[in-house]
């Protein structure tokens, strides 16, 4: 898979558009998602980890982790498709050790536009490819862009948390630049169901990343995606995982459960133990044979782990999780065991008819990689093979509606 990639491909209209769906109250969520996932100096298998997330939601109120957010109406459109929203920037940081959330949690008034705007600093030849960027009217910089030849996004952000010398950095800012053609293309997904239901997903899974931590250097890879969802939120199982020779492997499992009921954010619970899958989804980027191959039987089991939340957790001393995935084909067939490391976890809840609430519970989970297996036509490969692999999963419960 080449890895001498100069700019983002596929395409990437959409980065910046909001709406291209008629909007549903109670209903319609949009949001833009980065992951990244850094070297650790002491050499910690999930590496340092960031989540920052710039979103608008088409509801009056919703609480956010205890924090009341009432956006005042829907996004407004320019005659130029420059878009103003009232949004929230939510990050979470795990610093090799242990996680601090939120790092981020701030209600605030967010602009998008595109390149081609007269507002953009500079208009090029380049223009009108891709190029934009999101940003909060905030003093603090929380932007998030990508430059005109798609050469680069930057990420900027500033901690709400107070920093702390090797732990939580004041300042962060990042360069993200493609890896390869399998990771680095933009890739759209989208599906309609009843009554305008539905969503568009936009990813790119995988690229590099280098920046600073306040003055120092860091390096590593990087996730995104471009969400617009309008439906009910059910529970659902994902992950991702990065590979040290370019590779990529993800899985996707949303579900029906006894969850669904939840109310509570415990990263634990005996009904947890069964599920009805509602589909099955994996990918599998494998460099070795320049191929991307995609699975639709994917098994989801989930164990407790021997590690639990720390002091610094909601729920000290309450165990994590193990997720064992299976994933086939009629080529391949891979074999995952990834332990949690630490919990970020984000609680919604939305007034719903009949002066009911409704509650929705998200979590996400850093992972060490105890145990892959990849089985093809060309041998086996294992874990011991990579120098490093680094993931994140998730898993949600509840039904926001």
């Amino acid at each position: 898979m080449n890895s001498d990639m100069e700019s983002f491909t596929g395409d990437l209209s959409r980065m910046w558009k909001l709406q291209e769906r008629a909007p549903l109250n109670h209903l319609t969520w949009d949001w833009w998602w980065w992951l990244l996932m850094l070297d650790d100096e002491n050499g910690n298998p999930s590496g340092k980890q960031l989540m920052v997330l710039w979103s608008t939601k088409d509801n009056s109120k919703v609480i956010v982790s205890d924090t009341v957010w009432e956006p005042k109406g829907r996004p407004g459109f320019d005659d130029e498709s420059g878009i103003a929203l009232d949004g929230m920037v939510c990050a979470w940081w795990y610093d090799g050790k242990r996680m601090h959330e939120p790092l981020i949690k701030r209600k605030c008034r967010i602009i998008t536009m595109d390149d081609t705007h007269s507002k953009w600093p500079e208009v090029s030849e380049d223009s009108g490819r891709g190029g934009g960027a999101v940003v909060p009217l905030l003093d603090d910089d929380l932007s998030m862009g990508l430059k005109s030849d798609l050469s680069e996004f930057w990420l900027n952000l500033t901690s709400d948390e107070q920093p702390i010398p090797g732990m939580v950095p004041q300042s962060m800012k990042f360069q993200i630049t493609p890896w390869n053609d399998a990771m680095s293309t933009a890739r759209h997904a989208t599906a309609t169901y009843a009554m305008n239901m539905g969503y568009d997903i936009l990813r790119l899974h995988g690229c590099k990343v280098e920046g600073s931590l306040d003055d120092k250097h860091v390096k590593g890879t990087a996730y995104f995606q471009k969400v617009c969802v309008q439906a009910p939120s059910v529970p659902w199982y994902w992950g991702v995982l990065h590979l040290d020779d370019g590779s990529y492997i993800d899985w996707f499992l949303p579900h029906l459960s006894f969850t669904i009921t939840a109310r509570d954010n415990r990263p634990w619970k005996k009904r947890d133990l069964s599920h009805i899958s509602l589909s099955q989804g994996g990918l599998f980027h494998d460099a070795k044979n320049n191929r991307s191959e995609k699975f639709t039987n994917v098994q989801i089991e989930k164990e407790i782990s021997n590690r639990s939340e720390g002091k610094h957790g909601h729920h000290p001393g309450a165990p994590l999780p193990s997720f064992i995935i299976k994933m086939w084909n009629e080529n391949t067939t891979i074999s995952i065991r990834v332990d949690a490391v630490d919990r970020a976890h984000w609680t919604f809840e939305q007034p719903t008819r009949g002066g009911l609430t409704s509650h929705f519970t998200y979590n996400e989970y850093p992972l060490e990689t105890k145990y892959l297996k990849i089985e093809d036509e060309t041998g086996v490969r294992t874990h011991k093979e990579y120098s490093w692999i680094r993931g994140n999963a998730e898993h949600s419960w509840g039904l926001l509606h």
